[in-house]
């Protein structure tokens, strides 16, 4: 019987250890399951509380569905992309990162982000992939971002990011990719980021570091591509550099570098750009460079202390990979012919020259030559140009300006450049000169992706001629004036050039220094790339901005975007362009030229016109809500800038900023809105 007992005993016993650990499990289960459905919720609450999405209407409470969201299985949240102005973002402050500590990557390029980057970017210990670029962001960037151990990618370029670069960068060992340029960041560049050994692409360009060029650059030894450009560098280039055997472009132009090219470059066998233009360098130009065939392109231009050499072109061929320091004889003697032959080619071209109307040879000079070509193919040649038109044949000619005509050439490379050739019965004219000088004076200054890009120049006394980017589908002008091509462009696209015009002029008027005035915005010099992409052009009639004196000037433009003060006064002013502006993006809008709308915004009549009516008949009335919005901020931004009195126009900064922001719409349905109620809204 005691038997018995002990056996019930020990079996209850086991019965009930059973029952209370599986008791224990399902509540750790439950408790489990139950915190990470609250963290699911809290994520969903950081996303809809943070009002990014509230343009969009999300038709579901499910997080996971919206716009640029990603999650996973569990519908956590591991990627929020909204590129592009996607979803008017605003102040990155309003999304709580604290909430979101499951993201892997986090992109809002070009989404309109202003504020600071806060102190929780840290929180996100998971994310891989960071790009805020192209954005209005201020203040400093965190330290706590050296939390984000995970970062193979990071590019906060394109903001107004000011203070120093932090030193907790060189926890992020993963990194391969770092873009900190085109921002106000000061203080020197760390030496710790020689601990980012992964790194392919450095660019640190278009800020205000000070100080000397850290020798642990050289521990970068996967660096492919190192832009240090247009900042107050000085000191020497380290010899060290020598050592990122992988380097292909080196871009250390426009600092304070001063001091000998050290010969150590020479080890850099893959290198094909080089650009240590504006600098302060002095000594002899090394032999490895003015005999160099290998690079694309070398610029040491504007060194007033280094010695000159011209330019030396050749047909491209493989990098070496192997030991060249040994120089085969036979190689030498082709090396002392080919010299041989360029200097009697180059004294044959002296008395060619003479005697012929276009230039057969071209000198090299100090600062510049009378051909010139940078950032481009170094290959390019006068006589590729002269070929590609067979000497500007009006078979390439694609258009007709007012002190040129502009030709297609396709160049031995394949690729296609625009040429703009000043007529030979204005060379002599000094109008026509001060204009072919002021344009290419200006395009060197500046480099913005919605500016055309000028890829060199001829400046002779008998051939003068611009070599641009080719724009595959011309102006916006011959666009709308097209009954098909203006259908093919659709208000998003129409309201997307808008955005580039407004970017570019923003940059000209208040991002250079000093600042620049174009002069003559007009639909014919906004030019559409393949992609219906805006770049400003024609820079002809544009001059510096000078603080200091009265900017008094003959009247130029075209005929209907003149702005009216120009009537009475000579004094030219960044809010001339505003209006010009104002005008090309009705334009845009409307489908022609708005001469007479202008005339009715100032009469009576104002009131009774609906936007409904004078938007391009052509297209069907924007049926997507977002789409509707852009189109009437638009209208309302160039209404705005077309205000008679200057004072009143906004600043192409902030019509750049509203077009990427938030503005209040009428409280009118659309169908409902007048041109009166637009010209009456605050912005």
């Amino acid at each position: 019987m005691g038997k018995m007992e002990c056996v019930v005993s020990s079996v209850v016993a086991v019965l009930v250890v059973v029952v209370v650990d599986t008791v224990s499990m399902t509540h750790a289960a439950s408790t489990h399951s139950s915190t990470d459905h609250s963290q699911v919720v809290a994520e969903a609450d950081a996303l809809r509380n943070s009002g990014w999405w509230i343009w969009s209407h999300p038709a579901t409470s499910n997080h996971c569905s919206w716009l640029g969201i990603t999650c996973n299985e569990a519908k956590h949240a591991t990627g929020i992309s909204l590129q592009s102005y996607q979803v008017p973002v605003g102040d990155l402050s309003k999304l709580k990162l604290s909430s979101l500590p499951s993201l892997d990557f986090l992109v809002l390029s070009g989404s309109g982000v202003t504020g600071s980057i806060s102190d929780q970017i840290g929180i996100l210990t998971n994310l891989t992939y960071l790009d805020l670029s192209h954005n209005q962001l201020t203040g400093y960037i965190p330290h706590q971002i050296g939390s984000l151990t995970e970062l193979t990618y990071l590019d906060l370029s394109w903001n107004v990011l000011t203070g120093v670069i932090p030193s907790s960068l060189s926890h992020l060992t993963k990194l391969t990719h770092l873009d900190l340029s085109y921002n106000q960041l000061n203080g020197s560049i760390p030496h710790q980021i020689g601990t980012l050994t992964e790194l392919t692409g450095l660019d640190l360009s278009w800020n205000e570091l000070t100080g000397a060029i850290p020798s642990s650059l050289d521990r970068l030894t996967k660096l492919t591509s190192l832009n240090l450009c247009r900042n107050q560098i000085k000191g020497s280039i380290p010899p060290e550099i020598g050592n990122i055997e992988d380097l292909v472009s080196l871009n250390l132009s426009s600092n304070l570098i001063s001091g000998e090219i050290p010969s150590k470059l020479k080890n850099l066998k893959r290198l094909e750009n080089l650009n240590l233009s504006y600098n302060r360098l002095s000594g002899n130009v090394p032999p490895f460079i003015t005999n160099n065939c290998y690079w694309t392109t070398i610029d040491l231009s504007y060194n007033d202390d280094l010695e000159s050499y011209t330019p030396f072109f050749c047909n491209g061929r493989e990098v070496p990979t192997g030991d060249t320091t040994a120089i085969d004889p036979f190689l030498l003697i082709i090396i002392i012919f080919l010299l041989l032959t360029l200097i009697l080619g180059f004294a044959f071209g002296l008395w060619w020259k003479k005697r012929q109307v276009q230039p057969e040879s071209i000198a090299a000079k100090k600062h510049g030559d009378l051909f010139s070509i940078w950032d481009y193919d170094g290959r390019i040649a006068f006589e590729d140009i002269i070929s590609a038109t067979e000497d500007f044949d009006i078979r390439y000619c694609i258009g007709v300006g007012g002190y040129g005509s502009v030709y297609r050439a396709q160049l031995p490379s394949g690729k296609v450049v625009a040429v703009k050739k000043l007529h030979r019965s204005d060379i002599d004219e000094p109008a026509y000169l001060r204009s072919f000088k002021n344009e290419v004076r200006i395009l060197e200054q500046i480099r913005h992706r919605n500016i055309v890009k000028l890829h060199g120049y001829c400046l002779h006394n008998k051939c003068m001629f611009l070599i641009y980017m080719y724009m595959e589908r011309g102006s916006l002008y011959s666009m709308l004036s097209d009954a098909v091509e203006a259908v093919e462009l659709d208000w998003v696209k129409r309201v997307n050039i808008v955005k580039n015009m407004a970017h570019a002029l923003s940059y000209m008027h208040h991002d250079c220094t000093p600042s620049i005035i174009h002069r003559d915005i007009s639909s014919n010099n906004i030019l559409l790339d393949s992609k219906l992409e805006g770049f400003v052009s024609d820079f002809g009639s544009a001059r510096l901005l000078d603080p200091d004196s009265s900017n008094q000037t003959l009247v130029a433009g075209t005929y209907g975007y003149i702005a009216p003060e120009l009537a009475y006064t000579i004094v030219v002013t960044e809010k001339c362009d505003v209006y010009s502006f104002g005008v090309v993006a009705l334009e845009t809008m409307i489908g022609k030229h708005p001469r007479e709308l202008i005339t009715s915004l100032s009469s009576l009549l104002c009131q009774d016109i609906m936007l409904r009516d004078v938007l391009d008949s052509r297209l069907p009335l924007p049926e997507d809500l977002q789409v509707a919005k852009d189109v009437v901020f638009v209208v309302l931004l160039a209404l705005k800038c077309i205000h008679s009195n200057p004072q009143s126009r906004p600043t192409m900064q902030q019509v750049s900023y509203k077009l990427l922001g938030n503005i209040p719409f009428p409280k009118s349905p659309f169908y409902a809105i007048s041109l009166h109620e637009l010209k009456n809204q605050e912005m």
